[in-house]
This record gives structure tokens, C-alpha cells and sequence, in this order.
């Protein structure tokens, strides 16, 4: 047999000794022993926790009735039904690898535009990696653990809020490509109308130019220049047409265009939220404060009292403290009028006014003798 002849062998896995990769027909549940090989339906899944691979009748047959320890010997740690889920990778590091990065991305999940330089972002992201680094290759977990904890506790507004900004821009971007596939679309049927009126003038044009010979005798030159003529006519009044639709069409599209924790992070912005408006002032911080007296909550008054027993009063929705207000407006609202100053001022500007008409007086009569 050649060498080109030979067949495969199957690779065998690093993990646990087996032949065959993920969905191979020879994988072998370690627990119930059970093959692909004689049953192609076999279904294997992995538990995040621990990344032992079972069958799934072993998992619905052990972990049916709660949480239980992994049945690989050695292992003991505690599995959960609901936790189970199919490999994606062959190489069950990789699954991890990607199952932790994922949980770290979920907690760090700062910006570029969060940092004030392109060092400190760098920096950011160097601290994350170790972070990621020491829970692969398991070293210091249980301090990097609490470490992750207690970032995750101090920040937990704003990783929040940057959880929300992703999902916006993903569904936004969602949103982007499925429009950008619409009008893709309507540009193919576009085209598509366009060729076929195209090709129904020239039909109708020849028909035309045809017609025209046959009823006239013209000359066949003449009559064809003429009909290239109207036809040329026709087409630069559809372009002219679909240049003012799709310059609409931009204009449309213009208008809707328009905590503490032992992880200290630095080189970034300092955020500064937006102040609230101020309400509309329509004095200009003019305040009208009474200089005279103080309104009290309750005054001894027979007028105001019996008011306030009265059910027919108040029922209406009358109030009495407004009647006491008003009453004490009215009554000092004279305490800052001093009617002699006042009398005395109106007789000067009385006096200036009439010195004034006589010096005006004077002069248009010296104008008129000089």
C-alpha cells in the first residue's frame, strides 16, 4: 500500500487518553462508559465548574434532584444541572480560556475614551490581562478572586452603565445593518425597474420610429435621429428625477441623524455629571418678601376661626390662610408710602419744568429778532 494510501489515524486527546476530538464517533462518557460509536444520538455536555465531560443521560440521572459532586474521581466539587451546557472547543483550556475571559470582559469593561491617554488605557488593559492570566493558569485564584469581587462591589453603578451603553450600540449596529440590507435591497429592485423601463422605451421607440415611416415616407435617418433625440430627452428627465429623490432622501436622513476596592485604575477622566437645569426665573432672582409683618399659621380670630369650623367654607376647597395673607397686604401695603416726600418731589420736578419752558421761550425768541 502506498504512502498516499495509508489511512488517518484518529488523534488521540491529551485529556483523558481517549480517541477521537469533540463529536467524534468514538468519544466515551467517563462515567456510564457509554459510545458515540454505538450510539450516534449520544449527546455530551460540560459543567463551567469543574469542565469534566459526561453524557447527558448521566447528567439528567445524577443531577436530576439537586446539586451533587462531580462524579470524576477526584474532582468532588458541587454541580448544578442547570450549569451543564455543550462544548464549543475541542481543547477544554480553550473553553475555560474563553469561559474567563468572558466573566473578566463582564466586570472591566472600560473604554478608550474612558482614560486620559493612550498609556493609561494600555495599562488598564495590561492589569486585566494578569488578572485573566493568573485565573487560567490558576495561580493566586482565591486572592484574584477577591480582588475581582471587590472591584466588581465598588464599581458596580458603572459597570452598569457600560453594560447598558454595549447593548445600546449592539442594538443600534443590529439596527444599522439591517436598514443598510434594506436599502441594498430597494437599490436592486431600483435597478432592476430601471432596466426593464429602459428596455420597454427603446421597444416602444423602435414601434414609434417603425409607425412613422410606414404613415409618412419621411426619410428613415431623420426619423431615427428624431426618435434618439425624444428618447434621450426622456431618460435625462428620469435621472434628473431620481437625482432630486435621493437628494430628499440625504436631507431625511440628515434630520434623523440628528467606589473603593484594592484595583485602583489610573489616567482616568474625571466625570462630571450634568447639572440639572436651573427653573425658569421670570424676576431675575427678584424675591418679594414681606418687610412689615410675618404670616403666622394660625391666628386667634373669631372671622377665621368659625371659617375653619365651617364645612361649607372649606369644602370647596377655600383657604382660609390665603384670606388672613391678602387681609395683611392690604393692610400695610401704605406703611412705605410717605405722601410729603412724595408731594415735595412733584413740586420740584413742577418748578424745573416751568423754569425750563420759559428758558426755551427765551430762546426762540432771541432766534427770531437775531
Amino acid at each position: 500500500m502506498s504512502r498516499l494510501a495509508q489511512p488517518k489515524a484518529s488523534p488521540v486527546s491529551k485529556r483523558d487518553g481517549r480517541i477521537g476530538g469533540v463529536g467524534g464517533p468514538d468519544e466515551i462518557c467517563p462515567v456510564c462508559k457509554s459510545s458515540r460509536y454505538l450510539n450516534a444520538s449520544l449527546r455530551f455536555l460540560v459543567n463551567p465548574e469543574c469542565y469534566h465531560k459526561m453524557c447527558e443521560s448521566c447528567v439528567d440521572r445524577i443531577f436530576s434532584h439537586g446539586p451533587a459532586p462531580c462524579p470524576i474521581p477526584k474532582c468532588g466539587r458541587t454541580l448544578r444541572k442547570h450549569r451543564f451546557r455543550e462544548q464549543t472547543f475541542e481543547d477544554l483550556r480553550v473553553e475555560r480560556e474563553v469561559d474567563i475571559r468572558k466573566k473578566v470582559a463582564a466586570v472591566f469593561n472600560k473604554r478608550e475614551e474612558d482614560f486620559g491617554s493612550l498609556r493609561d488605557y494600555n495599562d488598564y488593559l495590561n492589569d486585566v490581562e494578569d488578572i485573566t492570566f493568573n485565573l487560567t493558569e490558576k495561580i493566586d485564584v482565591e486572592q484574584t478572586e477577591k480582588r475581582l469581587e471587590a472591584y466588581r462591589q465598588a464599581n458596580a453603578r458603572e459597570i452598569e452603565d457600560n453594560m447598558r451603553t454595549a447593548a445600546e450600540e449592539k442594538q443600534s449596529f443590529a439596527q444599522l445593518q439591517k436598514l443598510e440590507r434594506q436599502q441594498a435591497r430597494q437599490r436592486r429592485e431600483a435597478a432592476r425597474r430601471e432596466e426593464e423601463e429602459e428596455r420597454r422605451e427603446v421597444e416602444e421607440n423602435r414601434k414609434d420610429v417603425l409607425s412613422r415611416l410606414q404613415a409618412t415616407g419621411a426619410d428613415a435617418e431623420t426619423v431615427a435621429k428624431e426618435g434618439q433625440r425624444v428618447q434621450l430627452r426622456k431618460r435625462m428627465d428620469r435621472q434628473a428625477a431620481q437625482d432630486r429623490q435621493r437628494q430628499l432622501q440625504a436631507a431625511e436622513d440628515v434630520r434623523a441623524g440628528n467606589g473603593s476596592s484594592n484595583f485602583v485604575i489610573k489616567g482616568l477622566k474625571a466625570k462630571v455629571k450634568a447639572e440639572p437645569e436651573a427653573p425658569i426665573d421670570p424676576f431675575e432672582n427678584l424675591r418679594f418678601a414681606n418687610t412689615y409683618y410675618e404670616l403666622q399659621d394660625n391666628y386667634i380670630w373669631e372671622g377665621i376661626q368659625e371659617a375653619k369650623k365651617d364645612v361649607r367654607q372649606t369644602a370647596g376647597g377655600y383657604d382660609v390662610g390665603e384670606f388672613a395673607r391678602r387681609s395683611l397686604v392690604a393692610a400695610f401695603s401704605g406703611l412705605g408710602v410717605f405722601v410729603a416726600d412724595e408731594v415735595a418731589e412733584r413740586d420740584r420736578v413742577g418748578q424745573d419744568g416751568e423754569v425750563s419752558t420759559v428758558r426755551a421761550a427765551i430762546g426762540v425768541r432771541d432766534m427770531e429778532t437775531g
